[in-house]
């Protein structure tokens, strides 16, 4: 590694300020619109491979994607989380080297954990497979895509994107991947191919996104004139930032929590009711998602704003701003509610066809979840912010179980309707318990900012 010297970087600045409600809306319509264009591309090459491999083989290609992204997600940490929590408190900090140090640690953690993900999703698959309606001769297809899984390195550059406030770049960075993977999936249809060449194209393009958005990440790093990781020393990492590594580890134990529920929901429908019904149920929730990208991107925007709001003790302007923001998505949500009640059957019969009808009771169903779980993005933001990780992580795991006895009481009696029925339950204790936690705990009388933290910002 390159000695602790710097030289010609630019200055960390020294005011960065928080936004005002006005650059708020206008940084989540650049998500939004963003997103939504990311969601349809998603859809249009998702349809086309619906509609050139059939219900069941396309459930089969279902499986083998939410086998790995259910791996990756329970082994991954989460790093950007804790970057943004530390560089709030440290951004007014002089010490350029110091913060290239906290993103190198993030970066240990992405690249270690991207590389685990990859090879327990391989090594794993014909054990793990049968269990979820995945056969040996599907091995292969796992041994593809796993290698989209091995750079997969996205919480540096989300966290650096986030904190320079380059939220335009953080809506369109995956739009090149996903037209890749829209021009790749109607090759592979017009040569009738077959799903390896479909799992091919959806691991090339994500390799692709990948490598981009690195790219990027560390442009905004530049911009922020933060060091790159590979400029500066690694030795004592951990020992640097006291209390990263137990944040990080509690994010993680989070998302694993949240990955049995978005990710591994698929693979439970395919355990109980066939790769047939995943692939109805994969539909549902991927039309569903373009709904559930909202909340996601309204939190990638208020996250570093109500972690910078608390660290300054600005109580009223932190439970105001979380409060605006439960407020405009649930217009949003009853929105997309409502969208999907009106043109639900049409989207589904022109897009992946007439065989996936099953799936339109489905989506209506997970869109009231996702109405509740958009509710829910700003509560997890300022939990986070007033650094009650371990809190998001019990809710989280009584959630879980909730989903989990009301799955497999449901399914083997509803069908795969039972997972979204599940889903239900799961956000609507979310959304309650969530809100009742951070209200109570940014009255006045609970510490801004724990002594660890206080102490660490100050060196």
């Amino acid at each position: 590694m390159a000695g602790s010297s710097v030289p010609d970087a630019p200055p960390v600045p020294q005011d960065l300020q928080v936004q005002s409600l006005t650059q708020r809306l206008v940084n989540i319509g650049h998500l939004l619109s963003g997103s939504f264009g990311n969601a349809a591309i998603m859809l249009v090459s998702v349809a086309v491979a619906a509609r050139a491999l059939g219900p069941e083989i396309y459930g089969v290609m279902v499986l083998v994607l939410a086998y790995g992204r259910t791996v990756e997600r329970v082994l991954r940490f989460e790093s950007w989380q804790p970057l943004i929590r530390y560089t709030a408190l440290e951004e007014g900090e002089p010490d350029r080297e110091r913060l290239g140090r906290l993103y190198a640690l993030g970066l240990m953690l992405d690249v270690s954990t991207a590389l685990l993900a990859a090879l327990v999703t391989w090594g794993g698959a014909a054990l793990l497979g049968p269990l979820f309606g995945l056969d040996p001769a599907h091995v292969g297809l796992v041994a593809i895509y796993a290698a989209a899984l091995a750079v997969n390195i996205t919480g540096v550059p989300t966290a650096a994107l986030r904190m320079a406030g380059r939220f335009r770049i953080l809506a369109y960075s995956q739009l090149a991947a996903n037209i890749l993977r829209i021009g790749l999936a109607m090759l592979c249809a017009h040569q009738q191919w077959g799903i390896a060449a479909f799992i091919l194209s959806w691991t090339i393009a994500q390799i692709a996104g990948s490598l981009l958005f690195l790219w990027l990440g560390y442009g905004a790093l530049r911009s922020l004139g933060i060091p790159g990781p590979f400029s500066v020393r690694w030795r004592g990492l951990r020992a640097s930032f006291p209390g990263f590594m137990s944040f990080a580890w509690s994010t993680n134990l989070s998302m694993t929590m949240r990955t049995l529920t978005q990710e591994a929901d698929s693979l439970l429908v395919g355990a109980l009711a066939g790769p047939a019904a995943a692939s109805f149920y994969y539909l549902a929730k991927r039309i569903g998602k373009v709904a559930q990208q909202v909340g996601a991107q309204v939190q990638a925007v208020i996250y570093p704003d109500v972690a910078r709001i608390w660290a300054r003790g600005q109580r009223e302007r932190f439970r105001s701003t979380v409060l605006q923001t439960q407020a405009a998505l649930a217009g949003v949500g009853l929105a997309g509610l409502a969208a999907a009640w009106l043109l639900g059957e049409w989207i589904i019969r022109i897009g992946p066809g007439a065989l996936y009808a099953a799936a339109y009771p489905l989506l209506l169903t997970q869109l009231v979840a996702v109405v509740l779980t958009m509710h829910a993005a700003p509560s997890r933001s300022a939990l986070l912010a007033m650094h009650r990780p371990g809190l998001v992580l019990a809710v989280s795991a009584v959630g879980v179980a909730i989903f989990l006895g009301t799955s497999f009481l449901a399914i083997p009696h509803l069908g795969a309707i039972g997972a979204n029925i599940a889903h239900i339950a799961l956000a609507g204790f979310t959304a309650v318990i969530l809100d009742i936690a951070w209200l109570r705990g940014s009255r006045a009388g609970h510490p801004e900012v724990p002594a660890s933290l206080v102490a660490a910002a100050g060196r």
